[in-house]
C-alpha cells in the first residue's frame, strides 16, 4: 500500500469518520476515498488538497513528504506567526517554550 492510502486512512479513522463522512467533508465522492486508501488509485493534487483542507493538514503531511511533513496547518500557522515576530519577543517566546518542554521532559523521565 503506498505512503497516502496509509495516511487517509489514519488521519480518517483518528477522526472517527467513515468514508462518507470524509467524502462530504472533502468533496470527493466516497468511491474515489476507497481507492486512495486501497491504493488503487492516487488523488490528483485537487482531490488531495480537498482532503487535506478537511483534515485541516498540509498537503505536505497528507502525501508525507517534505520539511512540514509531520505539522498539521495549525502548527504551521503558528510557525508562521513566530516566524514573522520581531526578534524580542521570539526569544521571550522561546524562553518560555522552552521551559515548558524542559519540565516536559523531566515529568516524562520520572514517570518512566
Amino acid at each position: 500500500m503506498n505512503k497516502i492510502a496509509v495516511i487517509i486512512t489514519n488521519l480518517r479513522k483518528e477522526k472517527n469518520w467513515s468514508q462518507t463522512d470524509l467524502a462530504n467533508q472533502s468533496g470527493v465522492s466516497r468511491e474515489m476515498i476507497s481507492k486512495y486508501e486501497r491504493g488503487i488509485a492516487i488523488p490528483s493534487v485537487d482531490a488531495a488538497k480537498k482532503i487535506a483542507d478537511a483534515f485541516e493538514v498540509s498537503l505536505d503531511y497528507l502525501v508525507g513528504e517534505g520539511i512540514n511533513a509531520s505539522f498539521d496547518k495549525q502548527t504551521l500557522k503558528r510557525l508562521q506567526e513566530i516566524q514573522d515576530m520581531n526578534p524580542d519577543f521570539k526569544v521571550h517566546l522561546f524562553s518560555i517554550i522552552d521551559s515548558v518542554i524542559r519540565d516536559y521532559k523531566t515529568q516524562k523521565a520520572y514517570s518512566s
